[in-house]
């Protein structure tokens, strides 16, 4: 048997009706169709569904965006520093006790109470906890983020506009 033998058993393949050919044939005039309406002219849109509303409408789209400049930190409280036993806190000695990741920005909250002295260095404090170390005698240092620029003297220089320049 060779390839051009291969066809299908007698009866298994119909021709298609062929409509639309004129008043002469069967399947001539509305091919089929009826009289009139939407389905007689072929005009139904992708996704319609007879008057309802379509499902691309009925389901609510995407709220509200991720903000790309987003800065997160990671919180730690007065009271897990207290319980270090340390006089000078920072993100290296936070990472070392295994308290935060090795490159993550710190944040120092006010939960918990400072028993002594502290010299705390991190790149953001709540006016709480600042409020909490001061008052113990400790300092406070922030630590500058490494990608933000504070105030507009880091920005570069708006430019004019196309009119402006003339």
């Amino acid at each position: 048997m060779q390839v051009h033998d291969l066809a299908p058993s007698p009866g298994a393949a119909k021709r298609a009706r062929r409509v639309a050919r004129g008043t002469g044939g069967r399947g001539g005039k509305t091919a089929g169709r009826g009289t009139k309406g939407q389905r007689a002219r072929n005009t139904v849109a992708r996704g319609f569904e007879g008057g309802h509303m379509p499902l691309k409408q009925r389901v609510p789209k995407l709220r509200g965006f991720n903000n790309p400049f987003r800065v997160e930190y990671t919180a730690v409280n007065l009271d897990t520093i207290s319980e270090l036993g340390e006089k000078t806190v920072s993100p290296e000695v936070l990472h070392a006790h295994g308290i935060v990741r090795k490159d993550a920005f710190v944040k120092i909250l006010a939960r918990g109470e400072v028993s002594g002295k502290l010299d705390v260095h991190a790149h953001a404090v709540s006016k709480a906890a600042e409020a909490a170390i001061t008052g113990a005698g400790g300092t406070v240092t922030l630590i500058p983020l490494p990608f933000k620029q504070e105030g507009k003297a880091g920005r570069p220089a708006a430019k004019g506009n196309q009119f402006t320049n003339r």
